[in-house]
């Protein structure tokens, strides 16, 4: 299966680009709507069976808590949230745990990346 991916409104222009330069199927939530609330995001992303990629740590909550299943997310904590040092790690992490995005809520520091199962994913 070919990963997609739909990209929160704070996710940064340069990562997009990046990932549309790589040849990734990604949707950009700016495009559609920018005042579109986190539960309609996840909503969207599993309806399409896409990897939500955010800045907001909130879909911790929405996925551990609130038990909202989805097909992925990644989360980037980075402090100071240099996109620089994103587009460092964001490509490792393409290259190197690709089969590991589907069904995990990875989060992604400078420097590590923790895989976290998300039950009831297929």
């Amino acid at each position: 299966m070919k990963l997609k991916f739909l990209a929160d409104v704070n996710v940064e222009k340069p990562i997009i680009d990046w990932l549309l330069k790589e040849g990734y199927d990604i949707k950009w939530i700016p495009d559609f709507d920018f005042k579109m609330n986190d539960e309609s995001l996840l909503n969207m992303a599993n309806r399409e069976k896409r990897i939500l990629i955010t800045n907001d740590k909130d879909f911790g909550e929405l996925t551990f808590l609130q038990r909202k299943v989805s097909t992925g997310i990644i989360l980037m904590r980075f402090k100071g949230q240099l996109v620089k040092d994103k587009l460092i790690i964001l490509p490792k992490i393409f290259r190197i745990h690709s089969d590991r995005l589907l069904g995990h809520f990875t989060v992604v520091t400078k420097k590590k990346i923790r895989f976290i199962p998300m039950e009831g994913v297929k």
